[in-house]
């Protein structure tokens, strides 16, 4: 019988110094460094489940994340001092005990995404690591036209990278309740909402959506690309500094709030912090 229990963290971190989400063999990544201070805490080597994967440089205001466990403890507890040994660039925004149904991938119902882009001027030093810096000039009226061309359910193989393996090639059809091009100051967002996304997919559709603003494409292109289905009709990525995965969003009844019975005490983990 597995008498393991699943918990949930929702998690913001700034993507600038790590290769990613997914632990690769090539450098540090968010989902490393997780594992390693939660193996440290519990005492037992955690392997966490994220949401979906994100690339080197995208940041997350919302990345989730399971991993299961025969510990019991109060996730309350746990959270400061979880928050006081993990960097400063990455932080847990929630922690719960789910059911054991629960799974950060297969779950999810929908997920946003924000792609943030400067327009001229100059980029406060403040927010160069979150924005993409365009200088020549954008239409934002064939923008916007070009962004409701997105929404709906498409095969979105040609607006992905390594679309002949993974969910490119297997699960290809995804659907988009809304892209929204929204103006705000020193720029704009471009804010994207589906059920789900295939790998580099949202920065194909920006740098496809700027190709056009900038008038190197037609608005028609989007249709064209998608009768073609062939990846090489689409324009460059766009850079990984400016997107956020904004959002994961779940059935609400995996979230409803649980006694928890028989948790360890807090003095039993090794918190390794100072308590004065």
């Amino acid at each position: 019988m597995d008498y393991r229990k699943t918990y949930f963290l929702k998690i913001s971190y700034d993507g600038t110094p790590y290769v990613g989400w997914q632990v690769q063999p090539n450098g540090l990544s968010v989902q490393g460094v997780l594992q390693e201070k939660l193996s440290l805490l519990l005492k037992e080597d955690i392997r966490l489940v994220g949401s979906g994967r994100t690339d080197s440089g995208v940041h997350a205001l919302g990345q989730c994340a399971h991993f299961r466990t025969e510990k019991i403890f109060d996730p309350d507890r746990l959270l400061y001092p979880l928050n006081a040994i993990l960097p400063y660039n990455i932080r847990i925004l929630a922690f719960q005990e789910v059911p054991n149904s629960f799974h950060a991938r297969f779950s999810a119902q929908k997920k946003i995404y924000h792609y943030h882009i400067a327009l001229g001027g100059t980029v406060l030093p403040f927010l160069y690591r979150y924005r993409t810096y365009v200088r020549k000039k954008v239409d934002l009226d064939l923008l916007k036209e070009g962004a409701k061309l997105f929404v709906g359910t498409h095969n979105f193989a040609p607006f992905a990278n390594e679309n002949d393996r993974g969910s490119a090639k297997h699960k290809p059809v995804k659907t988009l309740y809304r892209v929204e091009v929204v103006e705000e100051e020193g720029g704009i967002r471009i804010e994207f909402e589906g059920d789900g996304f295939l790998y580099k997919m949202v920065r194909n559709m920006v740098g496809q959506l700027l190709t056009i603003g900038q008038e190197k494409a037609p608005v028609e292109s989007i249709p064209e690309i998608f009768a073609s289905g062939d990846r090489k009709r689409c324009a460059a990525a766009a850079p990984a500094q400016g997107l956020f995965l904004v959002a994961v969003h779940y059935p609400e009844e995996f979230f409803e709030r649980r006694v928890m019975d028989n948790s360890l005490p807090l003095e039993s983990l090794d918190l390794g912090i100072d308590e004065g």
